[in-house]
């Protein structure tokens, strides 16, 4: 059966080299017919090896139980790639047949276990779609999540991944709140916040290294604001502080108070909050700095104005 298609290029070469010469014409062109058939068979002999060598790698399988079986074979020997066009060729007897669900399910898993995750996060979504009713969906509804979880790079890195992964991990929780998966899925969704608080965070001493005070204040206070359950919320307050009142010293005499009273709006977030916060002492000093800063401004700014009065 593998050897079809080589036979038919043998064919077709033969059908090129053409007729035998008439006899009355072969006196005069021997030699030439004598070189034109070692060459034909010669390439005959080429044809019929690189046919037998393509057909000893071709999937072979009958029915659908037999693709899925030889898939799940080569998959359980960790030969992904090989088990590939098994779960793939079990479709090629139509998508409704019982084999048509395990062989879409370990093929989203071969691609995972490769570490084609974008494949696999494409294969798991299909499996959702066309199997709603399979009961592995909840578990195929993770280890889809999980494609994005391995896809999300390092903190310095795009985090659009990382986003996505987190989405599919909290409609995981949502859809399937019963699930034994869903505090293994409740952690992965902690650990990715923060990355994205760290990434948040990265930037924010960026523009402070900068001497963007402004921008690393408002990126500090992000942090903050969107992932105060992280590690990286009682040093982000901290930089909100620092970076507030260094905002401050660059501005004219009138908008200080404004950024002073932000610094210390955000240290009373850090002592009611975070009140064993071990960045309290810093906190303090720089409250100490914003405070003192403050009443030098407010002080001279009464004394006038108690003049003025006198005078009057």
């Amino acid at each position: 059966m593998h050897n079809i298609a080589g036979l038919r290029l043998v064919m077709a070469v033969s059908a090129e080299a053409g007729p035998p010469a008439p006899a009355h014409e072969r006196s005069h062109t021997a030699f030439p017919l004598f070189m034109r058939t070692l060459l034909t068979s010669a390439t005959l002999f080429a044809v019929l090896l690189i046919a037998a060598c393509g057909s000893s790698g071709r999937v072979n399988y009958t029915t659908p139980q037999e693709a899925f079986g030889k898939g799940r074979a080569l998959f359980e020997q960790r030969k992904y790639e090989e088990a590939v066009p098994y779960f793939q060729g079990v479709f090629s007897f139509g998508r409704t047949h019982q084999w048509a669900a395990d062989a879409q399910l370990y093929l989203a898993r071969t691609y995972a276990a490769n570490k084609d995750y974008l494949l696999a996060a494409n294969e798991y979504d299909r499996f959702t779609r066309i199997y709603r009713a399979d009961p592995r969906i909840p578990l195929a509804h993770y280890e889809w999540a999980l494609t994005y979880y391995q896809l999300s790079p390092n903190s310095e890195l795009d985090q659009t991944n990382t986003r996505r992964a987190i989405e599919e991990f909290q409609l995981f929780i949502e859809r399937y709140p019963a699930d034994t998966l869903v505090t293994d899925a409740q952690e992965r969704i902690t650990e990715l916040r923060s990355k994205l608080a760290k990434k948040q965070f990265e930037t924010a001493r960026l523009y402070e290294r900068r001497d963007l005070y402004e921008a690393a204040a408002i990126s500090y206070e992000t942090v903050f604001d969107k992932y105060p359950d992280t590690q990286w919320a009682q040093q982000a307050l901290v930089g909100a502080i620092r970076t507030y009142i260094a905002f401050a010293d660059q501005s004219v005499v009138s908008r200080r108070p404004d950024r002073l009273n932000e610094a210390i709006k955000n240290y009373d977030r850090l002592t009611q909050i975070f009140g064993d916060s071990p960045y309290l002492k810093e906190a303090e000093g720089l409250y100490e700095q914003a405070q003192s800063r403050l009443d030098a401004i407010v002080t001279p700014a009464a004394s006038d104005t108690t003049a003025i009065s006198s005078g009057s």
